[in-house]
């Protein structure tokens, strides 16, 4: 209720919706922006505004929690379907995000780390991290007071996440302007929520005190202890990182720039460890591990990793070290899903008599909440194998005339001709270029620029995209000369990246699984529970259906689309990035047209000369043999300050932004070492002991959740 009359609050009397405009109310208006004008964008907003709205129900049962004093695990059962749908509508906002990005700004990527990307991203950390840690309080009444200071932190950041686009503490190109009104209102919101909630928490301390330790470093507990510190350590950083412009302004009045190439150093090896506890933490033993469990449990996990990595070098894909990792590690946290289900299916079907497909369905339903997730982590894993791709993109910028050919990769592309039509809506101009592989034809592309009446200085360009499992062509036009016929097109070859969208799908599909009602869940274990045969057909019909509609999804992505994004048409084309130096100085220089949050590189914005003048600049700076720190120092010359540049320089009050997330690190290792160590003094009695377990043993113990529900 406070929740809700605090946004009544701001939207009745400070920002009243329907106050548009200040005098003359016009007659027609001018549409929506062209775009806007995508399907992803009328699901994006309202999925993402979905779960902010939805994480208040969770804050409200933990905080009905510490007014009442019942603090026993009822409430934490109570949140979780409510955490896990809103966490759902967080994660498909975030995926429409990148893949309304990836289509429609026509710079070839799908995540820029924009301030207001951030904000979204923040609270879906941090229910990450309490959708894991309440496992262990369920299981072992542990981390009580963790899990209230996770739901508390996830309640905040979504405040934190309105505040950062409505009050115009940020530059975004997604934020609202400048208001210091709303702002202070914002901040006095978030620090009566801040004192409220935790004054609350301390109070009931002693209360929330659990009732067991940690028993070994070697268990499925402290694999989820680490999992959530990293959670919030990337949290903490993704939140300083994108406020620090602010912070430097503030303190030091000078804005600078806190681009992709500092969050990636970061974020890239964050997600690494992510990962691969993604494969460790549900197959790890409860309490303690031993030596045969690891072994019985990791063996072939960590062969196929290493299997993996071995192809990938020999692939000659090494020459990103994390992105080889990154496969090694998606190949084991695959491996031990497979393995978990696989074990299953055998032992239901031994148990049960029925086939494999049949104790599939009986398995998946049985023990939904297990099997759901383990089927969202194949998800995550086939994002994570499309986020690697990105190392191996390949792009450049051409300029052709007609009957001109370009090779990019395996592909020969050649343009056409350049023809202009109009209609009811909109003027357009259309590049036709015949796309050929292996000396056949294997598309057409028809990227374009569209003007839309009434929105004539906004004009947008389609992306023509040839879309396929092991890779995307992505071409975009950019300038053009109509009375020549002369096109500038950007050529990107963007490998694997549509797994992410199929991995998302994966997510919705273990999400919905875990989510299933208790009605439905009985009405469909009749039906996996009868004979084997007759479950057989069930089964199959709806394995039938599944693979249907997963097909369908496939190739609806297979098919070749086109979509809106801006690109720069100016007549002078910068040069190709060659030398180490000049790819440097391209992909760590940001673009100050003002309208986008892209390196010179990937800008793609309309009409903006600045980042090719900037291209042009970098490259006769390289002929009169300057060096890149002399380059570095012409840019901030220029622009008056770092503002140019990706991530500050490692100087002055700039040296917070890297010396504080080493700092929140070796703070976190420091904590997670001291509780190692207190571990390992506490006397032998204090501990479970370890049982030896031989493998049939260990395999009825882990499976014994779902068949002690078998009819």
């Amino acid at each position: 209720m406070a929740v809700a009359d605090f946004f009544l609050y701001v939207i009745v009397f400070h920002k009243n919706p329907f106050d548009t405009y200040l005098t003359d109310i016009p007659t027609v208006g001018k549409g929506l922006n062209p775009l806007l004008q995508n399907a992803y964008m009328v699901t994006h907003p309202p999925s993402l505004y979905t779960g902010f709205v939805g994480m208040t129900i969770p804050f409200a049962f933990g905080m009905a929690a510490l007014i009442s004093g019942q603090l026993d695990d009822a409430w934490i059962a109570s949140v979780r379907k409510w955490t896990l749908g809103a966490w759902f509508f967080l994660s498909m906002g975030l995926t429409l995000g990148m893949l309304w990005a990836y289509e429609e700004l026509g710079w070839g990527g799908f995540w820029a780390w924009d301030p207001v990307e951030n904000a979204g991203f923040l609270p879906w950390l941090t229910a990450t991290a309490f959708l894991h840690s309440i496992m262990i309080q369920e299981r072992r009444g542990m981390m009580k007071i963790w899990n209230v200071t996770l739901i508390i932190l996830t309640f905040f950041l979504t405040i934190f996440g309105t505040f950062m686009t409505r009050s115009g503490v940020v530059q975004s190109v997604h934020a609202f302007g400048q208001d210091d009104v709303l702002k202070w209102i914002f901040i006095i919101f978030m620090g009566v929520t801040l004192v409220v909630s935790f004054g609350f928490m301390i109070y009931r301390m002693p209360e929330l005190r659990s009732r067991a330790t940690l028993d070994s470093w070697l268990s499925r507990e402290a694999a989820f202890t680490v999992n959530n510190w990293i959670l919030l350590f990337a949290a903490f950083f993704v939140l300083f990182a994108t406020m620090f412009p602010t912070l430097s302004e503030a303190i030091h009045g000078e804005r600078i720039t806190v681009g992709p190439p500092f969050f990636d150093k970061w974020m890239v090896p964050i997600g690494l460890v992510l990962l691969f506890l993604t494969g460790v933490g549900p197959l790890i033993a409860w309490r303690r591990a031993t030596a045969s469990h690891l072994r019985y449990q990791f063996l072939w996990p960590v062969v196929a990793c290493g299997a993996t990595v071995a192809a990938c070098l020999t692939a000659g894909l090494g020459e990103s070290v994390a992105a080889v990792i990154c496969f090694g590690f998606c190949a084991f946290t695959t491996a031990t899903i497979v393995q978990e289900f696989s074990r299953g299916i055998a032992i239901r079907k031994r148990n049960t008599g029925q086939d494999a497909l049949s104790s599939l369905m009986g398995m998946v339903l049985r023990g939904r909440r297990r099997y759901g997730g383990y089927i969202v982590h194949v998800g995550i894993v086939l994002m994570f194998v499309g986020f690697a791709g990105t190392a191996y993109k390949k792009e450049t910028d051409v300029k052709l005339v007609p009957g001109a050919e370009k090779t990019i990769g395996k592909y020969t592309l050649h343009f056409d001709r350049l023809a202009h039509e109009e209609d009811r809506q909109k003027e357009m101009v259309t590049g036709e270029v015949t796309v050929s592989a292996g000396g056949k034809v294997i598309d057409h592309l028809r990227p374009a620029k569209w003007f839309f009446h009434k929105h004539e200085s906004e004009p947008t360009s389609e992306v023509a995209i040839r879309r396929g499992p092991a890779e995307d062509l992505y071409v975009t036009l950019g300038g053009y000369d109509l009375a020549e016929g002369n096109v500038t097109l950007k050529l990107v070859v963007n490998p694997v990246v549509d797994w992410i969208w199929f991995g998302f799908m994966l997510l919705a599909i273990g999400t919905g699984i875990t989510l299933l009602p208790e009605a439905l869940l009985e009405r469909l274990t009749v039906g996996a529970t009868a004979t084997a045969n007759a479950t057989s057909r069930s089964a199959g019909a709806a394995g039938l259906v599944l693979l249907l509609a997963l097909g369908a999804g496939g190739l609806a992505f297979g098919i070749p689309r086109t979509a809106a994004a801006q690109m720069e048409g100016t007549s002078v084309e910068p040069p190709e990035p060659s030398g180490a130096e000049e790819i440097w100085l391209v992909h760590n220089i940001m673009c100050q047209c003002g309208t986008c949050r892209h390196t010179l590189m990937d800008c793609a914005s309309e009409p903006c000369g600045h980042a090719k003048a900037d291209r042009i600049a970098i490259r006769q700076l390289l002929d009169q043999g300057r060096t890149r720190a002399q380059i570095i120092d012409f840019f901030i010359t220029k622009y008056g300050s770092q503002v140019a540049l990706a991530s500050p320089i490692d100087k002055g009050f700039n040296r917070l932004a890297w010396l504080f997330p080493y700092a929140i690190g070796a703070v976190a290792a420091g904590g997670l070492g001291y509780a190692a160590y207190r571990l390992s003094r506490r006397p032998a009695g204090a501990t479970s002991p370890a049982v030896a377990v031989h493998e049939d043993t260990d395999l009825a113990d882990k499976l014994d959740d779902e068949l002690r529900s078998l009819d």
